[in-house]
């Protein structure tokens, strides 16, 4: 069967994310700059590991849209575990330095400036990392490219990141508007807690990845669909079938599975088989190759090979 590559037009959403990560970077820390708030610089900080992550999923979806070739005979796309990796990291390493940014005021409170344009350079930073973070997971589910899926779920940490600094920044407002002092406190106790909030992501993200370079197997759903097809044609059409194995490599599938036929039958009769076995299975995903292997039902070695 055909093996699939992602199609290179998936590489405009990672411009996207860079475009995204760049907007707010420059908002953020000017935001910071005017507000001297260590909440504001750790999102700041976060959207400069964004920008990092934006042109990592942009080389990775550039080789996984690369064809197969002689050395790489399944395709590329198996790449996108070590991107979906590396954004793992990545989204681990922002929480540390929120974390560490914080701990580091919470020992030296500071006073927070222009808060109301502050917060409002945020608003406005974090709508736009909204937006192309739900732009980026509808292409990742749609196309099944891990990659976009994890770059916007890192957006969409951010944008959380964002509206936890916002409220207690906001609260801190308030507070010093009715006159009572001495909550600045907040600001990096907020960060704190944004940061261990964002580690759940990045260890989600890191354990996907491992699944999928231990080559995990097909979900118990879409196992149950190619067993089902194989039990039809079982009953169907007198074979049996044994040794199933599946596995991902980003968003390409991959199965074989032995196919036992009666001895007399013709090699025609055999080809045919395994074409309406394949063609049907083929038809209920949008990207899966197909091994199959043909034996004689009745040689008792067909059936040694069962795991």
């Amino acid at each position: 069967m055909e093996i699939h590559q992602l199609p290179q037009s998936l590489t405009r959403y990672a411009w996207l994310s860079i475009a995204a990560a760049i907007a707010t970077i420059t908002l953020k820390s000017y935001a910071y700059w005017l507000t001297n708030s260590v909440g504001l610089l750790s999102d700041a900080m976060e959207s400069i590991i964004n920008l990092v992550a934006a042109i990592i999923a942009l080389i990775a979806l550039s080789m996984a849209a690369k064809p197969a070739d002689d050395k790489h005979a399944f395709g590329h796309e198996k790449i996108e575990f070590f991107s979906s990796g590396a954004e793992g990291i990545m989204i681990l390493l922002a929480a540390f330095s929120i974390a560490v940014a914080a701990w580091e005021r919470l020992q030296n409170p500071q006073a927070i400036q222009q808060i109301d344009i502050g917060l409002s350079l945020v608003v406005f930073a974090s709508l736009i990392n909204l937006v192309v973070a739900r732009i980026l997971i509808a292409a990742g589910k749609k196309h099944q490219s891990i990659t976009l899926e994890a770059d916007g779920k890192h957006l969409m940490t951010d944008v959380w990141t964002t509206v936890g600094i916002v409220v207690g920044i906001g609260a801190i407002a308030g507070l010093q508007f009715f006159g009572h002092a001495g909550w600045e406190i907040l600001d990096p106790i907020i960060a704190i807690m944004v940061a261990i909030n964002i580690v759940w992501v990045g260890i989600g993200l890191m354990r996907r990845t491992f699944a999928g370079l231990m080559d995990v197997a097909l979900s118990s759903q879409e196992q149950s669909t190619i067993i089902a097809i194989l039990d039809e044609f079982q009953l169907t059409q007198g074979i049996k079938y044994h040794a199933l194995r599946t596995r991902y490599a980003g968003a390409q599938r991959f199965m074989s599975v032995h196919i036992l036929v009666p001895g007399d039958w013709t090699v025609q009769q055999g080809h045919d088989l395994l074409e309406m076995i394949e063609t049907k299975i083929s038809n209920e995903f949008t990207k899966i190759d197909i091994d199959t292997h043909i034996e004689p039902v009745e040689d008792s070695v067909s059936w040694q090979h069962t795991h």
